[in-house]
């Protein structure tokens, strides 16, 4: 499976128009069991993944997940990350903004709880 990053990514500097981003992608297997194959094939090397971020200590991975309630959020972190060791992962969940945090961007809040270096925050 080849997906090609470069359509999420933001460039540095740059500023988000989030008019500018699609809310759908393209799928990218056929049916559900194609889906699952897909995601055991890649759990391993997902988890490979971590071992390097975590014996690198150079870099923290942070995934935020936005949705109206059941949108199917805990589905999708739980099959995304069903091949990182939890003891790596640092999660915060964010309820309805406080007044302080409604002065600021979405991304303000999130600031004070990004994951260690080595870690995954989402």
């Amino acid at each position: 499976m080849n997906i090609h990053t470069e359509r999420f990514r933001v460039p540095a500097g740059s500023e988000v128009d989030l008019a500018q981003w699609a809310t759908r992608s393209k799928p990218l297997c056929k049916s559900k069991k194609a889906y699952r194959k897909a995601l055991e094939d890649q759990v391993e090397a997902l988890s490979a993944q971590q071992r390097l971020l975590y014996a690198s200590n150079r870099y923290a991975l942070l995934i935020l997940f936005q949705a109206m309630d059941t949108a199917g959020k805990d589905g999708a972190i739980r099959h995304v990350m069903s091949g990182v060791n939890p003891q790596g992962c640092q999660v915060f969940s964010f309820q309805h903004p406080s007044e302080q945090e409604l002065q600021h961007d979405f991304l303000w809040r999130t600031t004070r709880d990004l994951p260690e270096r080595g870690r995954i925050g989402p």
